[in-house]
């Protein structure tokens, strides 16, 4: 079969740049599928976008489905004749195929003879499948507003003006949005306004280019971070480029050229995060550091036109940013004639959520839980409790209402400013930490009791009003919560008992719908969450089960058992025992009484049994010690020597003894060693 290259082009009005990279693959994603459905092969699926287009091609597209044998079913032979003429079930299964009953044919099967038809179907044109595939996949592009436009009853995101489908250098005859598909685009709405007609699929992106155009996303976003690096080397200074903004600076230029401006050295005594946000939030600019890390009163903006007086569109962007700069220097400066201690009064005000009450309310639960975090963790008591009553009370601030993302960032420079102890002011800044599973835990002991109590609260109190997390609705976070908890612990090296925190912090509320059961509830629910904390160290789902199985509550130890667990699961030894584990496991579960504790040397008969209960001996006399240090590991590897007398053990001994007294004796040999196991974990888990 031919092929040829597929270009599809929906050309619109400025679309919002955040929903640009979305439109974009669902077009190609959408038009793929479509092919796929008609069995249409091809080859690479590229997405093209830019502020005033979405565009899809897709090389060596073949031009036509293949030839496809259609085979089909109808009564049972016996069913189709009776008296050697034909039924009506076989007459009108001939008239749906389109044929004489004589055309028929006889299917043999498994369950017997039916009558069948069986023909050639040829494949249809690509040419004449593209319309409805791409009408099908535009229409199911996840706009997140439709508008409608002049008298027309069309929606979409933003009005469209031209519809480009070429196969190669033939028009696809198709139409959508109401729109009839040609070969004619347009370029740069400024440099190339003029319509371009495009000869072949293959010329579009070249075409594009020489008309100010680049529709690659990921090519001009790497010219936007060369020019901005570039701009950056002659200021010799260091550009910060996020790349969230970068995504979004690409989505609003075609053509992108980086110019750089400056501002009043004069607005550098305000909080260099202030600057920052403000020129990221309002203005999309990319801001200079100096080789101190110190913000310069520099900035780098990406312009759509290159302009034949680039200076006059810097001065334009200058003038645009310095009432933005003076907005953030007038909050900054009105925010700090007012303590944040005298904003405590104004949280009352603020509702965390109605049933669990004010911000108020959060933060005086907060302290108590706080403060005796920082008791157990040498921390200081005072500081602790002094910071959860300052924590929230920067969100009441001019700043943090303008620009959100400033939270506990401006309450640590306010916090510094009214001259509170570094450790609480660094400590509204820590709450926070950590944000995400690989981030940063706080660094202080106060952050962390904080950061600590903060989530503890949020947890026992949404699960207590019965608004618990689902599989696709988490509003209050709670699995990040959880996270964070179990990262701080863990990083942190703070071996604390999680149902007893959890057990303080749901005593803070007052009334709390679910109470019943409550902790019960949200410490399986953080356990569980150990799941995805070990798949990112590649701990195996299993050797989760295994250390899930025993009653753990301290997330520290939690995970020093599975990391030990893991690393025994790669021993050679590792499976035999397992799998002896979960023998022994079965073995006890069918016993209707309880299991002696201790076994009986006069009742030993069998040298292998011998054997085996000397060794589990030595080893309790070796690991016990190991476990409570912690060094569960060590205690694995040396539990790891049963392998030969647990296999001889069950190669020459009968556990089920016709003696009573023998048989429960072997029984309690067994239950000694399935209890060493179990001091680290259930490692009969590991057969899953």
């Amino acid at each position: 079969m031919a092929t040829n290259t597929l270009l599809v082009e929906l050309g619109v009005e400025e679309l919002p740049p955040s929903a640009i990279d979305t439109l974009s693959d669902a077009l190609a994603d959408g038009i793929r599928r479509g092919l796929a459905d008609a069995d249409v092969g091809h080859g690479h699926v590229r997405a093209y976008a830019t502020p005033r287009r979405l565009a899809v091609m897709i090389d060596e597209l073949v031009d036509k489905q293949p030839d496809r044998e259609i085979e089909k079913r109808g009564p049972a032979l016996a069913a189709a004749f009776k008296d050697g003429k034909a039924t009506k079930a076989a007459e009108g299964f001939a008239r749906s195929c389109g044929v004489e009953v004589s055309d028929l044919i006889h299917l043999e099967t498994d369950k017997g003879t039916w009558l069948g038809f069986r023909e050639q179907q040829l494949g249809d044109p690509t040419t004449s499948l593209l319309p409805a595939i791409v009408e099908k996949a535009i229409n199911a592009l996840p706009v997140p507003k439709n508008m409608r436009w002049g008298a027309s009853r069309v929606e979409f995101s933003r009005p469209v003006h031209w519809l480009v489908m070429l196969y190669g250098d033939q028009v696809v005859e198709a139409s959508a949005l109401g729109l009839n598909a040609g070969r004619t685009t347009r370029g740069h709405r400024f440099h190339a306004p003029e319509a371009i007609e495009l000869l072949h699929a293959d010329d579009y992106l070249a075409s594009l280019e020489n008309a100010w155009v680049i529709a690659d996303r990921d090519k001009r976003r790497e010219r936007i971070r060369e020019q901005v690096l570039a701009e950056a080397e002659v200021q010799d200074a260091v550009a910060v480029i996020d790349e969230d903004l970068l995504v979004e600076v690409s989505g609003l230029v075609e053509w992108p050229v980086a110019l750089t401006g400056s501002f009043d050295e004069r607005f550098l005594e305000v909080p260099a995060e202030c600057l920052i946000s403000s020129m990221k939030a309002n203005q999309k600019y990319f801001h200079l550091l100096d080789d101190q890390g110190r913000l310069k009163p520099l900035f780098i903006t990406i312009s759509n036109i290159d302009s034949s007086d680039p200076q006059l569109v810097i001065e334009g962007n200058e003038k645009v940013i310095r009432p933005r700069l003076a907005d953030a220097a007038f909050f900054y400066d009105t925010d700090r004639r007012r303590p944040l201690a005298d904003r405590i009064e104004s949280l009352s005000g603020v509702v965390f959520q109605k049933q669990l009450g004010t911000l108020a309310d959060k933060a005086h639960r907060n302290a108590a839980v706080a403060a005796f975090i920082a008791g157990r963790i040498d921390g200081d008591v005072a500081h602790a409790r002094r910071a959860a009553e300052l924590a929230k009370c920067d969100l009441v601030t001019e700043m943090v209402l303008e620009f959100p993302e400033l939270q506990g960032i401006m309450g640590r420079y306010y916090a510094t400013h009214d001259g509170e102890p570094d450790e609480v002011s660094q400590a509204l800044e820590e709450q926070y930490l950590p944000r995400f599973a690989s981030d940063d835990i706080p660094a202080t002991r106060t952050g962390q009791a904080l950061a600590l109590a903060d989530r503890l609260d949020t947890l026992t109190g949404i699960f207590g009003i019965g608004a618990r997390p689902t599989g696709t609705k988490d509003p209050f976070a709670l699995r990040r919560a959880a996270i964070g908890v179990l990262n701080i612990l863990i990083k942190g090296e703070l071996d604390l008992d999680l149902r007893e925190l959890l057990e303080l912090a749901a005593a803070q509320h007052q009334e709390l719908p679910y109470a019943k059961g409550l902790v019960d509830e949200v410490l399986g629910y953080m356990l569980d969450r150990f799941r995805a904390w070990g798949q990112e160290e590649a701990i195996g789902a299993e050797v989760y089960l295994s250390v899930r199985a025993r009653p753990v509550t301290r997330p520290l130890d939690f995970a020093r058992r599975l990391r030990a667990v893991s690393a025994f699961a790669q021993r050679p030894e590792a499976t035999a025992l397992a799998a002896a584990n979960k023998r022994v496991t079965n073995i006890l579960a069918k016993q209707s009484g309880d299991v002696a504790s201790t076994v009986d040397d006069s009742l030993i008969q069998e040298p292998a049994e011998k054997v085996l209960h000397d060794a589990v001996k030595a080893q309790h006399a070796a690991v016990m010690p190991l476990f409570s240090e912690g060094r569960y590991q060590d205690a694995l590897d040396a539990l790891a020597n049963l392998r030969e007398p647990v296999d001889a053990f069950f190669d020459q001994v009968m556990v089920m003894a016709d003696n009573d007294a023998v048989r429960n004796n072997r029984l309690a040999l067994l239950s000694s060693l399935r209890a060493l196991f179990l001091e680290v974990a259930d490692i009969a888990e590991l057969q899953q």
